[in-house]
């Protein structure tokens, strides 16, 4: 609640001081724009869905503030950005998840990694992070890659002496990190949204995923009390045959992500591909049947239809407040303010982080992007750069409590009946580090852009 009201009235101000002189040369008053976010925080509280509320409110300010006929375009504001051939590869990645997950794909995956990383410290917990990993290379959402490693990996838990709360904070943890690695869903919206390019954006999350792996890993390491000791040492031979279980996974990243960095495929094109490739491993283990095609197209359109409508919504607010001039107000007016670059990037980072409390990430992007990225070009910051960064505060909101989706898939997910606290309690190292990861990429960006410039366009 105080995360609520403390992003109402910095919107209230920003918005107040960068809206004088709007709609035919008038101030427009404070007050009716405390209305509008008012009316916004009464449909989040009531529960309505998220694409209705942003369409709402987007009338509402139109009509409020505009002395244009905004209405007349709406249907175009509407088809133009829903219509790009880069969208497409939204469904076409959820698809490939789907099928890879009725095809037994995650099972052999994480079997085949538990064999080489049960010496470690924490045994199993790493094998959470690095599965969920390997996974999200295929995956492209962190809620599937969440529920599918968390549906695979907690049966390997049960009567091993684990601490819960590592247990489920790992599996977050882990699933967190299906928008960060490339092909990420958030990275293609964040192009649509900024007209960046997609492949820059994968190239630059490369150095940022291997950084919060690794930071994940050693929170592991450091809480090793957490797991019992190290179970005895598998033979090589095993070890071998173990890791033809990694082989489909290692063929699709390589259609998936291998076309995109190779200039063969555009991130569009390479999820064709990755269906295509999925199709014919469901086909050699034997999973394929007309049944379960049927099963992966249904939650496919369900899932795309929940995407569509939260941007449609999104799409007519961004397209109001860009008609009334807002984000060129803000990035105006935050561009003058008497603080560094670096002050004001922090400001709007712990925006994230406490918008990222009490909504859901997906949605957080598309309604913020439009307003902040000016701002944030404004003031000299890379937009490749800053996608990365804000698809790390994406994945943190997912996982931070008490309002992070992956933690409530998780725990719809156990057989125990444990607390809900133990999700929490387990999550938060991992958030604290993520944050870490997030300052170190401010201190060094080369991080990030680092490899995109190296490749090229």
């Amino acid at each position: 609640m105080i995360a609520v009201v403390f992003i109402l009235i910095l919107l209230a101000v920003f918005l107040g001081l960068s809206l004088s002189g709007m709609g035919g040369g008038g101030e427009v008053p404070i007050m009716p724009i405390l209305v509008l976010l008012g009316v916004f925080g009464a449909f989040f509280a009531a529960g309505i869905y998220i694409g209705a509320a942003l369409g709402v409110l987007g009338l509402l300010a139109g009509f409020a503030f505009s002395d244009r006929p905004f209405w007349l375009f709406l249907g175009q504001t509407v088809w133009g950005p829903s219509s790009s051939f880069v969208l497409v590869a939204v469904p076409l990645f959820l698809l490939m998840g789907e099928i890879l997950l009725r095809a037994g794909l995650s099972e052999r995956l994480y079997h085949a990694l538990n064999v080489w990383l049960n010496r470690m410290p924490g045994g199993l917990l790493h094998t959470n992070i690095v599965a969920s990993g390997v996974f999200s290379a295929i995956s492209g959402s962190s809620v599937a890659t969440a529920a599918t490693m968390g549906s695979v990996a907690m049966p390997f838990f049960q009567g091993r002496g684990y601490d819960p709360r590592m247990v489920m904070g790992s599996l977050a943890a882990g699933g967190a990190l299906g928008n960060l690695i490339p092909p990420g869903i958030t990275f293609i919206i964040y192009a649509l949204i900024t007209e960046t390019s997609v492949g820059a954006l994968y190239l630059a999350a490369v150095g940022p995923s291997l950084l919060v792996m690794g930071l994940f890993i050693l929170v592991i390491l450091l809480k090793r009390g957490a797991a019992p000791p190290p179970g005895p040492p598998i033979p090589l031979g095993e070890k071998l045959r173990a890791l033809w279980g990694l082989l489909p996974t290692l063929i699709l990243i390589l259609v998936v992500l291998g076309t995109i960095y190779a200039g063969l495929a555009t991130p569009t094109e390479s999820a064709a591909l990755g269906v295509v490739a999925a199709l014919f491993i469901a086909v050699v283990e034997r999973r394929f049947s007309i049944r379960m095609l049927h099963a992966c197209a249904e939650a496919t359109a369900r899932n795309t239809a929940l995407i569509g409508l939260i941007l449609l919504g999104a799409y007519v607010l961004n397209y109001v407040i860009t008609l009334l001039g807002v984000p060129q107000m803000m990035a105006g007016f935050v561009g003058g303010l008497p603080l560094p670059p670096w002050v004001i990037m922090a400001l709007i980072i712990g925006f994230y982080l406490a918008l990222g409390t009490f909504m859901e990430g997906f949605s957080m992007i598309i309604t913020t992007i439009p307003v902040i990225f000016p701002v944030v070009t404004a003031l000299g910051y890379d937009p490749i750069w800053f996608g990365v960064v804000v698809t790390m505060l994406v994945e943190i909101a997912l996982i931070s409590p008490p309002d992070g989706t992956v933690l409530y898939v998780l725990q719809g997910m156990r057989k125990d009946g444990g607390p809900i606290g133990d999700v929490f309690a387990g999550v938060l190292p991992f958030v604290l580090v993520y944050i870490l990861a997030i300052v170190l990429l401010m201190i060094m960006p080369g991080i990030a852009l680092w490899l995109p410039g190296v490749m090229g366009p």
